[in-house]
């Protein structure tokens, strides 16, 4: 069976192969690309197909053309002993501006799927103009597969996460420069929200994970077919485990904190709780620094809400307490979860945050927003801490229970470890995979 992967980045492995820069943001996909890249072929009789997949992702190349065929290893082989021949097909999408809708990709697309021609596409996200495209240039809804990675529409309901409606208004000059302000960033949300429907209307099947996704799905298509299927988390995660003992003492890390869905605000609102009875209680967050107002530079590019974050901090004297940490690799999140007392995630919403799956599968105490599709990947009090979305009490309340109490905070561990491990099996999660497809193809 010919399966045709439609992705939102050009993946590890084949840039490798391709030799430009990558990204390991979306470690799903290379945890299932390895599975497939190192997996023999399935046997050959009257159910079962040999799988081949081709690639096909954003790629700024110099006429944006990509199509050619590249021999892919995965990224865990050092040796490089295994691999597979792939197609691999670029097209151009400006991945900034998602809510702008190129035309010309169903063209391209149409070429693409007329060389490959495959026997499924497979759709990973909603999110951006190329689902649609693609749906739109397949036209065969009964061989669409979309996996679900977080509801875009439901995401823009939730997106301005009780900030004070004045700061919702606020317009920066680089808002204002850019067309970029909280609304009108509620606003794109919006319009790929609309999208995302027509992309779920226009196909028959649907992959997710939790009871938010599927409800979501379905309700923008109450006849697809939804198909369970969990996802596997990037290699260096499943090795290495938390410990009381090496970890930093009251050390509190967030994997993003750049817009308001991500519910930073609502952590630094809890801090002056938590410093009241932790004063050395200090905050690590991963990704780009949008606070910065140092140099005239950063000044001019400051956004609304980082502003709204640099008044928090100083309100809760707080500008000693946060570390921006850039932009992390792999190997260098899991430092910052293995370093950290506790991980949280404060979001307005989430389907199944890939950083709360990291977190768990190193067994780091855990504390994360009752909302979306969260409460499907942990036990509460089990495996993780809840609090209600938006509730900065009781999330301090989480955050101090596990400072106070170390066999709290171990059993926290070793729990979120074993359902971590359930949740993101990769094996059982690539021979579900295979499932599906013939689900479909049969």
């Amino acid at each position: 069976m010919r399966i045709l992967w439609l992705l939102n980045i050009c993946p590890p492995a084949a840039a490798e192969a391709l030799g430009v820069e990558y990204s390991v943001r979306e470690g799903w996909i290379t945890g299932a690309l390895n599975r497939y890249l190192c997996a023999k072929d399935e046997p050959a009789d009257a159910s079962v197909h040999t799988l081949e997949i081709g690639l096909c992702f954003p790629f700024e190349g110099a006429d944006g053309e990509l199509s050619c065929v590249r021999k892919l290893y995965p990224m865990t082989d050092a040796g490089k002993g295994t691999g597979r021949e792939t197609a691999l097909y670029g097209f151009r999408e400006d991945l900034k501006r998602p809510e702008l809708y190129e035309d010309g990709l169903e063209e391209r697309f149409a070429g693409i799927l007329a060389d490959f021609k495959p026997d499924l596409v497979h759709i990973f996200g909603t999110e951006f103009p190329h689902a649609l495209a693609m749906v739109r240039a397949f036209q065969k809804p009964e061989r669409t597969l979309v996996s679900i990675q977080g509801l875009v529409g439901a995401c823009a309901e939730s997106y301005m996460a009780d900030l004070p409606v004045d700061v919702q208004r606020s317009v920066t000059l680089r808002d204002f420069l850019r067309k970029d302000s909280l609304r009108q960033q509620q606003e794109k949300f919006r319009i790929r929200g609309i999208r995302e429907k027509e992309v779920l209307s226009s196909c028959a099947h649907v992959a997710g994970r939790t009871r938010f996704d599927r409800e979501g799905a379905l309700s923008c298509n109450p006849k697809l077919k939804y198909h369970k299927l969990n996802e596997t988390m990037r290699a260096c995660f499943y090795e290495g485990s938390w410990s009381r003992e090496k970890c930093r003492s009251f050390e509190i890390f967030v994997s993003q904190g750049d817009y308001p869905l991500k519910g930073f605000h609502y952590l630094l609102s809890a801090m002056q709780e938590i410093l009241q009875e932790f004063p050395r209680a200090h905050i690590s967050v991963a990704g780009i620094s949008i606070t910065g107002y140092d140099t005239l530079k950063e000044k001019l590019k400051i956004s609304g809400y980082g502003k709204y974050l640099r008044k928090l901090m100083k309100e809760n004297h707080l500008e000693e307490k946060v570390s921006v940490l850039g932009n992390l690799t792999d190997v260098q999140m899991k430092e910052a979860y293995l370093n950290s007392h506790v991980f949280v995630c404060p979001s307005s919403l989430e389907n199944s945050p890939n950083s709360l799956g990291e977190a768990m599968l190193l067994g780091v105490p855990c504390v994360a927003s009752r909302t979306g599709g969260i409460p499907d990947m942990a036990e509460e009090d089990k495996s993780a801490l809840f609090f209600e979305k938006g509730n900065v009490h009781e999330l301090a309340s989480c955050i101090r229970r596990i400072f106070r109490d170390d066999a709290l905070a171990e059993s926290l561990s070793a729990q979120a470890r074993i359902r971590g491990r359930q949740n993101h099996d990769g094996d059982a999660n690539y021979r579900r995979l295979l499932e599906i497809y013939r689900e479909i193809l049969e």
